[in-house]
């Protein structure tokens, strides 16, 4: 079992994202999500990349997707695979995206892992739905499979963590629920199967309802002797 966990950072600047990049580091991430959307500008770019060893991944939401991005969906995902050419080593593209199995296949071609997204911001999705949305995710050929729901009961925790736990034998999976109610799927997901999971660099700065620091979630690893 292999516990990991992307640490999830805002930045507005490159010299930001640099600083933010080495308290995650020194902070233990496994992985360092950059959101993109929250970048004011991308000229120098490269230069987060190579800052760190630790593996970073670019993401960039729209408002569809509860992000910030104010751009058309041609410059969105332009601005995904221009972050491909420059080094990220992880592209997260949504499973709703436009000529998503071209853009997967040139993200490939760069020699860049593909992270394969769906959120559903409103529940948790039943078992079934759940599936079918792994099976498009494969098919699409994604390195590795998202898929996050809401927690609008306790129980939806345990729906996911089923889910995982049986996803993970077939792809590299990160599923569990956002939400204060989806605390639980968050810490427990790495344990049933999960590639990783999701946490902030520090109170307040949350990319998601319901997230964690990251020295919270290690601190409830440590107490359960998993870690």
């Amino acid at each position: 079992m292999t516990l990991r966990v992307c640490v999830s950072v805002l930045p507005e600047t490159v010299t930001e994202a640099l600083k933010l990049v080495e308290n995650a580091e020194k902070g233990g991430a496994d992985f360092i999500e950059i959101r993109l959307d929250t970048l004011r500008e991308y000229s120098e770019l490269s230069a987060i990349p190579v800052c760190s060893k630790v593996p970073m991944i670019a993401t960039n939401k729209s408002a569809k997707q509860h992000g910030k991005f104010l751009g058309s969906e041609t410059e969105r995902k332009q601005t995904l695979l221009n972050a491909a050419e420059k080094g990220f080593e992880y592209v997260d593209l949504d499973l709703s995206i436009s000529e998503l199995e071209s853009i997967v296949s040139e993200v490939h071609s760069m020699g860049v892992k593909s992270i394969i997204s769906f959120h559903d911001f409103n529940g948790t999705p039943s078992l079934a739905k759940l599936e079918e949305i792994l099976k498009k995710e494969i098919a699409s050929g994604a390195d590795v499979c998202k898929i996050v729901a809401t927690a609008k009961s306790v129980y939806d925790n345990l729906t996911v963590l089923n889910f995982v736990s049986k996803a993970c034998k077939r792809a590299k999976t990160v599923c569990f629920c956002m939400g204060e109610l989806g605390k639980t799927s968050r810490l427990l997901s790495p344990l049933f199967g999960g590639f990783f999971t999701f946490a902030s660099l520090e109170r307040g700065k949350e990319t998601a309802a319901g997230q964690l620091t990251i020295q919270e979630m290690r601190a409830v690893y440590e107490t359960l002797g998993i870690m």
